[in-house]
């Protein structure tokens, strides 16, 4: 298994003698409005792409893990093939299929694609109002023979659906959302530096690589943020914080 942290939540994943893109945000930087009701105006995404984009838009498949604008983007839409098969959530495949893509299978519970088993997973996008403003959200557990089990936690917040799949699957890489993103009012809604900390306390038996950082306005944590707080905890060695760009070998 080869991990590249492309930029955001956006992954290139060598898993199985298959190629995944996931969660595609490839506009260009500063080509889209900041979120909105949050602390700052700065447009996105902050960063540019780490190379040229041509270099990802051939993958064996792509997996939306929900569509939110910094995960699926107006970019990804016209610059993707629209007949490569591409994997979502329930409930997503008419917005993807009216976006011109014909191969769209939403993952309801699993699937099998060229050997290798995806099993969508829950989560909690928030809490109270906004978190059910935010809607539903996803993870997905990569399994193959050969492979380690790695588990995309998606859009969430640490909860009892994280605990559920950590507890179930038993993953030896996670990869969790971590920038903390945040409106004006309410509660964090994708993972801030202490939900890291408390999912490494509950699966010490996991790799963490921590992404959706630096590249969107309403994420407030910073790697620097995260590497100063994993350290304060002693947990610098269990959690990757890769560059945009940056390789992970597992």
């Amino acid at each position: 298994m080869k991990i590249q942290h492309i930029r955001n939540a956006t992954l290139w994943l060598e898993y199985g003698g298959s190629t995944f893109l996931i969660d595609p945000m490839l506009s260009e930087q500063g080509a889209n409005p900041p979120v909105f009701n949050t602390e700052n105006d700065r447009r996105n995404p902050l960063v540019p792409l780490p190379g040229a984009v041509e270099q990802w838009l051939s993958p064996n498949a792509i997996l939306v893990t929900h569509l939110h604008p910094d995960h699926w983007d107006a970019a990804a839409v016209s610059l993707l093939p629209h007949d490569l098969p591409l994997f979502g959530q329930e409930g997503d495949r008419d917005t993807l299929v009216e976006q011109g893509f014909e191969n769209v299978t939403e993952i309801i519970d699993k699937l099998t694609f060229q050997g290798i088993t995806i099993t969508r997973t829950g989560g909690q996008h928030g809490t109270g109002e906004i978190g059910q403003l935010m809607g539903k959200v996803s993870g997905f557990v990569f399994q193959a023979e050969g492979e380690p089990v790695m588990y995309v936690a998606g859009d969430t917040i640490w909860c009892d659906e994280v605990k559920i799949a950590l507890d179930v699957f038993k993953p030896e890489v996670t990869i969790v959302n971590a920038g903390g993103a945040k409106f004006i009012t309410g509660g964090h809604i994708t993972m801030n530096e202490q939900d890291v900390v408390d999912l490494c306390e509950y699966a010490p038996s996991t790799k963490v690589i921590a992404v959706h950082m630096n590249a969107i306005n309403h994420c407030l944590v910073t790697r620097d943020k995260l590497k100063a707080h994993l350290e304060k905890e002693e947990l610098q060695d269990r959690v990757k914080l890769p560059e945009d760009g940056e390789w992970c070998n597992v």
